[in-house]
């Protein structure tokens, strides 16, 4: 039996969005999503979730958004995930 490897998925935009549907379709092991933090839109700069957060969070997947994913405490994070 051929093992799946432990998958880290890292994407923002709704182009993402396709792969990491194949992924979780597939059954692959999405151990976490990585994407950029909430960012102002609109007229009113209310806070935006990226599309790949809100798709992760409707799979049940832990979502990191990191402001600097070469910070030390994300990279421990990341370590731990063991991807």
């Amino acid at each position: 039996m051929i093992t799946k490897p432990r998958i880290l998925f890292m994407g923002t935009p709704a182009f993402a969005l396709p792969a990491l549907e194949m992924l979780h379709d597939s059954c692959y092991p999405v151990v976490a999503v990585v994407t950029q933090p909430d960012r102002p839109a609109g007229r009113g700069k209310k806070e935006v979730p990226p599309p790949v957060k809100l798709t992760a969070q409707q799979y049940g997947l832990p979502v990191f958004q990191p402001s600097n994913v070469k910070d030390a405490s994300f990279l421990e994070t990341f370590r731990l995930l063991n991807p």
